[in-house]
């Protein structure tokens, strides 16, 4: 059964148990991406989500969502819906996310609004979510194959000894030059994580504030996006979060999307 490797979004982004290496491997930056990408996370989480914009004047916009997950096997799925305030209420958010290496994500987006639930194309991938400093991108699953891993160092910060990798896509084209990510060496968090744009100029970096160990797992219940470029932050912060919990299959449908959450 695959693993469930993320509770967001976003964040979002980003959740861990600890995951030991076999004793007497070596680590690379290859070994050490696939290992965050591979953390067990329980079979289904859900939580409430509060996300806050801030921007370059320092004036900020909270929005509040509900969000669940669930372990498909080869398919991850997740969806939430936005509760708070009046402008996006009854706006719900989709991403099935699929184990084979070059798979893109499936992800679509319900705007009440127009009553029509429409599908994120790999066009749209680089466009910001909702106004914050995450993509669509951002929100899926990427692969360990996409990209090429190189350990560059070990450093302590924020008290956590870490592995760093750089990571570099394979592809031409894809929105990022490349990402360095700072992982917790026993737990397997990306505890920092900062992007590059197309020109290799630092654009914005993730920051995990808080995580929690919530039945068992480790969960990531504070996380930061600074988009250094724009002058602009996303803070996200979960609550009433559940782990295993048995969420219904059906959860995970454009029916449900329509319909919101009572």
């Amino acid at each position: 059964m695959r693993i469930m490797k993320k509770a967001l979004v976003i964040a979002v982004v980003m959740m861990t148990v600890p995951f030991l290496a076999l004793a007497g491997e070596a680590i690379t930056g290859q070994k050490a991406i696939e290992n965050v990408y591979n953390r067990p996370a329980g079979d289904d989480m859900q939580s409430d989500l509060t996300m806050t914009l801030t921007n370059s004047r320092g004036q900020s916009r909270v929005r509040k969502m509900a969000q669940f997950s669930k372990d498909f096997g080869k398919i991850e799925k997740k969806i939430m819906f936005f509760k708070y305030p009046a402008d996006v209420r009854g706006t719900s958010f989709m991403t099935w996310s699929y184990d084979e290496a070059g798979r893109d994500d499936d992800q679509r987006i319900y705007l009440p609004a127009l009553k029509k639930v429409k599908r994120i194309s790999s066009d749209s991938k680089s466009d910001y979510f909702m106004g914050s400093d995450f993509t669509y991108d951002d929100l899926g699953d990427r692969h360990p194959a996409e990209d090429i891993h190189k350990l560059l160092r070990e450093e302590m910060i924020e008290g956590e000894s870490c592995y760093v990798v750089e990571s570099t896509p394979r592809e031409d084209e894809y929105i990022y030059s490349k990402t360095v990510t700072w992982i917790i060496k026993d737990k397997w968090i990306d505890l920092k994580k900062s992007f590059y744009d197309e020109d290799g100029d630092h654009l914005k970096t993730l920051m995990v504030k808080k995580y929690e160990n919530i039945s068992g797992f480790w969960i990531i219940t504070h996380s930061q996006m600074n988009n250094i470029q724009k002058k602009h932050t996303t803070d996200m912060q979960l609550s009433k979060v559940k782990v295993n919990s048995g969420i219904a299959n059906r959860q995970f449908t454009e029916r449900m999307m329509r319909r919101g959450v009572r």
